[in-house]
């Protein structure tokens, strides 16, 4: 695994027989969690894997909480995704749109096989939402009498990073004081603290998203190098692993939550 799971709950498909997971899934509101993330460049002080690893662990610990009174579990990561973009930097490796949503389809036509009522797919990387959202839709048009849904972990920051945060817009964008202090929390020794720097680009549309946790309307596409020289766009230097924990633990409260919902939602209508 490329999180280590932790507490005393497993929570993971992986770690579970067969018959353990059938058992499971045949429990009224049955749901199955599907962490999705990329491998990357994320500059020169993060790991590739870093997309991967937080949204792992965001539904690892979100799950976990919820487990004791729900029947949920997590698939492993979806460890690569759609980041042609980022092909310049080396060390990526991506998938094209087509064969990444073929990819989610077939996990969820076989996972559902088991017997879950719904399936909800977590996104750890911006380049994968549009896409993870076709998959929903997707998935949803063949699996008819099951829950679909889908969400982007770092969205649901917005209600309460203003509190947290140092950085100015675009602050917390790629590599910048969000993923660099998620990764200081949970996986200090991946953190090249030496090699950590700023970037802040100039976005030319007043419309488009310029941080993780500020969506614009306005979609643009362009090689990641037109962004950056450095593979960072924000400011990890304002980074720290006490705003990462204060992040990470209100993160897996609300995705908690949400799991609990969909869990309420699904036995009302069965």
């Amino acid at each position: 695994m490329i999180y280590q799971h932790f507490g005393e709950i497993d929570v993971s498909w992986a770690g579970r027989t067969a018959s353990e997971i059938t058992s499971l899934a045949a429990e009224s509101g049955s749901i199955l969690v599907v962490p999705v993330g990329s491998l990357e460049q994320h500059g020169k002080h993060l790991p590739v894997a870093t997309d991967t690893i937080l949204v792992d662990a965001v539904v690892t610990e979100s799950v976990k909480q919820v487990a004791g009174d729900l029947p949920v579990l997590a698939l492993p990561p979806v460890w690569t995704g759609y980041s042609p973009h980022h092909l310049p930097f080396g060390g990526t490796i991506t998938l094209d749109n087509e064969t990444l949503l073929h990819v989610l389809e077939e996990i969820a036509d076989s996972a559902l096989e088991s017997g879950f009522d719904a399936l909800l797919l977590v996104n750890g990387h911006g380049g994968n939402k549009s896409l993870v959202d076709a998959a929903t839709s997707a998935i949803g048009v063949t699996h008819p009498d099951h829950e679909i849904l889908d969400l982007t972990y770092f969205e649901l920051a917005q209600s309460f990073v203003d509190d947290i945060r140092e950085s100015d817009s675009g602050g917390m964008a790629h590599g910048g004081e969000f993923e660099t202090s998620l990764l200081m929390h949970l996986r200090p020794e991946l953190v090249r603290e030496d090699s950590i720097e700023g970037e802040y680009p100039d976005e030319p549309y007043e419309r488009a998203s310029v941080d993780l946790v500020e969506s614009g309307s306005l979609s643009v596409y362009r090689p990641f190098t037109a962004y950056s020289s450095s593979g960072v766009i924000g400011d990890p230097e304002l980074a720290s692993a006490e705003k990462g924990k204060q992040i990470f633990n209100q993160l897996c409260e609300a995705l908690a939550d949400i799991i609990q919902e969909i869990h309420d939602q699904t036995t009302a209508s069965t």
